[in-house]
């Protein structure tokens, strides 16, 4: 077989890092935390939540697509978390 043709492995779910850029008292934000969540805990992959108020690389960042969701720190989606999209990029 050519190695064009060949697939690159899967990654290994819980080597990844799912991170949920948000701020208290958005409900956005909670609505991606229990999809987030959800679909770690299937997978075995490790999550983080950042509060965009107490940091201003983020703030200066996000500030107007939160809730933003980082996926071993490249931003993966914003407002709405797919869940399907998110097995996907963590090989599940």
């Amino acid at each position: 077989m050519s190695p064009l043709l060949r697939r690159s492995p899967r990654k290994n779910p819980a080597d990844s890092l799912v991170t949920l850029v948000g701020k208290p008292g958005c409900h956005l934000c909670d609505d991606a935390e229990a999809v987030i969540a959800e679909v770690c805990a299937e997978l075995g992959a490790r999550w983080e939540k950042k509060d965009i108020t107490e940091d201003a690389e983020l703030h200066s960042k996000y500030w107007e697509q939160i809730p933003v969701i980082l996926v071993d720190g490249a931003q993966h989606d914003f407002w709405r978390v797919n869940p399907d999209r998110l097995r996907k990029a963590l090989g599940g």
